[in-house]
């Protein structure tokens, strides 16, 4: 995949600027050259990050790459997309750190948190020196976020956080957590310090999705914090889901990403692989099958890049995002279980991509809100009226 040209068939770059492709090829050449040499080696392993890659993440610019000012690189979101797009075609894994750490970490930050916290976290997260994780998610309250039992009472002029965070990406090599938690005034968000008393982080095994990703369980036992800490523009559900919100639209590109990785090579492999006297790529069943996948991953970029156009003008609804999100994310698990069919027996192991990008697509259909909630956000948006 090191000559890999992208998938565009009705010439979609000639609709990006400069700057634009500039962002993507640059990212493009990273996770060509030196991402996807070495994820066979970390897949195998259970939970392994490439972690030696994040400073190199980091001076090209890809944490908080959206966002503008405290040492972040102010792309437009078009250019974030695509970004976003060719960090998934790498992994989702890899499209995870930098979602998690740029749009769920630094954002929220960069969105409600005082000068302080700025000035003391997004440099640092920018940079690549601090690790950042989204507490949000727990063992009983998954979509349903606004059941939260993690709890912060107000102590004079700290808070005691209890409570526990499932699911959490980076959890466990991260130096600071944003915890959401249950005040007497709503919800509300803290930057707590993994080095706390009180504070755990224990990484979830046997994964067979998101290998090559630290996903992992926060345990708060009376975790002080200053008031400091707590987001002073952030007050109630809101504000996560606001965050929820630009993640969500990392997935609805980095999803595309996925779906390119595993069309590329089963053309290439349907091209080589002789069946019956002709190549496998010469066949009815196979061509049918590829312009499916080709069809649905142009149909892909047509929503991602108007989401991306409506972002940054200013116009985006959440429901747009979640329409992406739902429709993308869906399309990319098609294109990689049928790759994975036309592969064969060769499709089950790892010497190919199309089944470690199924299987991880698998769980992006199911975080940052499952296929069926996002049906439910459009719904809601369809009729006026609330079916969650």
């Amino acid at each position: 995949m090191a000559d890999f040209q992208g998938v565009d068939f009705l010439e979609l770059d000639s609709l990006l600027s400069d700057e634009e492709r500039a962002a993507r090829d640059t990212v493009r050449e990273f996770v060509s050259k030196e991402f996807l040499p070495c994820i066979q080696e970390h897949v195998r392993r259970d939970g392994s990050f490439p972690m030696d890659l994040v400073p190199k993440l980091a001076e090209l610019g890809l944490f908080g790459a959206n966002l503008s000012g405290y040492g972040c690189a102010g792309m437009n979101n078009v250019a974030y997309g695509l970004v976003m797009q060719e960090l998934e075609r790498g992994d989702s894994g890899l499209r995870s750190f930098a979602s998690v750490q740029g749009g769920l970490v630094m954002y929220p930050i960069h969105a409600y948190g005082s000068d302080a916290q700025k000035d003391r976290w997004l440099p640092a997260l920018a940079e690549g020196t601090a690790i950042g994780c989204f507490g949000l998610t727990e063992p009983d309250f998954g979509s349903h976020a606004g059941g939260m039992i993690t709890q912060a009472v107000r102590r004079g002029d700290s808070w005691l956080l209890n409570g526990t965070k499932r699911w959490i990406t980076n959890g466990s090599v991260s130096h600071v957590a944003l915890v959401w938690a249950r005040t007497e005034d709503g919800i509300r968000g803290f930057l707590v310090e993994t080095d706390r008393p009180g504070f755990e982080a224990r990484d979830i095994k046997g994964k067979f999705s998101l290998r090559a990703s630290i996903t992992s369980e926060l345990f708060l036992h009376d975790v002080e914090v200053p008031e400091a800490s707590r987001l002073p523009g952030a007050e109630g559900l809101k504000a996560p889901l606001s965050c929820l919100t630009q993640a969500r639209y990392g997935i609805a590109w980095g999803a595309i990403g996925s779906a390119m990785a595993c069309y590329e090579e089963v053309v290439q492999y349907t091209r080589d692989r002789t069946v019956q006297g002709g190549p496998l790529a010469g066949k009815q069943l196979t061509q049918a099958k590829l312009a499916d996948m080709l069809t649905e991953i142009t149909k892909a970029q047509l929503l991602a890049l108007r989401v991306a156009q409506l972002k940054d003008t200013g116009r985006l609804h959440h429901a747009m995002v979640s329409m992406a999100k739902r429709n993308n994310v869906d399309i990319a698990l098609t294109v990689a279980r049928e790759a994975r069919d036309l592969l064969g027996a060769n499709g089950i192991v790892d010497d190919y991509q199309a089944m470690r990008h199924m299987l991880n697509l698998e769980t992006v259909r199911t975080y940052e809100g499952t296929h069926d909630v996002h049906t439910l956000i459009l719904g809601k948006q369809i009729t006026g009226l609330s079916a969650l």
